[in-house]
């Protein structure tokens, strides 16, 4: 937690992050934490300070000196990136999880945004640049191969990922995805509706892009990626689309909204449909 005077407080299992006592004199105004799933990284007054387990990016002392001017961190389930005011990138933690980006170094520059996946079993690191192009690197099947779809990633203005798949929107409105094919990294049974999309949101297993005022899905569909049972009832005319882990919720320009996905995570609405009114 970071206290209104800049100073951090934490708390839990010591091996994880939970013991930051040995830092305490660094961490001052402090103005951004990020965590892995165990360790965190903290940019503040005193530049940027790791603690936690080294295994789970707790340990960045290989690239300390580089972690200068340093203005946003991001992190996968087991590694960080930290995005630098010339828009290089500097990354540590487990390799598998995103943590060498050592083969894609040279292509790190102009980087304005960083997007992650954070699958169980590994993860990844997707990198837009000023120039609309996209550099990833990370796991293989979890998004950090995009060489089959790079010819594709030109001009993008908008990446979202799930637990282990990318997917891009270009200039001109085309969806690219790529990854776990499972989880949102396939979307050829929905390639011909992908046009004139505006943006995409995710759950941790499927996408949902708005596209001239609809709504297109893909992915797992326990996990949001089917929406044809509602699709019938009006997901047409959508202002917006929210998202939690395995669900969607549309809100159309009506002010009524459609709810899909898995019904733990907030995918049926049904008992609270008379209230969802003028939202």
């Amino acid at each position: 937690a970071i206290l209104q005077d800049g100073t951090v407080v934490s708390w839990g299992h010591p091996q994880y992050g939970g013991d930051s006592s040995l830092l305490q004199p660094q961490l001052c105004q402090v103005r951004q934490i990020t965590g892995t799933a165990g360790a965190f990284a903290a940019l503040g007054h005193g530049g940027l300070r790791t603690w936690g387990d080294a295994a789970w990016g707790g340990d960045s002392s290989m690239v300390q000196d580089q972690l200068t001017n340093v203005q946003q961190v991001f992190a996968t389930n087991r590694a960080f990136a930290a995005l630098k005011a010339d828009g290089r990138i500097v990354t540590w933690g487990h390799p598998g999880y995103g943590g060498d980006s050592s083969k894609v170094h040279d292509q790190l520059h102009d980087v304005v945004k960083v997007v992650a996946t954070r699958h169980t079993y590994g993860a990844a690191f997707a990198a837009l640049r000023s120039t609309g192009s996209v550099v990833t690197w990370g796991h293989s099947l979890y998004g950090g191969d995009s060489s089959l779809v790079q010819h594709r990633l030109r001009n993008v203005r908008h990446i979202s990922a799930t637990l282990s798949a990318f997917a891009a929107v270009g200039e001109d409105g085309r969806v690219t995805t790529w990854g776990d094919a499972f989880l949102g990294g396939d979307s050829t049974g929905v390639q011909d509706q992908l046009v004139g999309v505006r943006e995409i949101s995710a759950t941790s297993g499927a996408f949902a892009a708005m596209a001239d005022g609809h709504i297109v899905t893909w992915g797992d569909a326990s996990l949001g990626g089917d929406s044809s049972h509602v699709a019938t009832a009006g997901l047409r005319e959508v202002f917006e689309v929210h998202a939690t882990d395995g669900a969607f919720a549309a809100i159309l320009s009506d002010g009524s909204v459609v709810t899909w996905g898995h019904l733990n995570y907030g995918g049926n609405s049904a008992r609270v449909q008379d209230q969802l009114r003028k939202v």
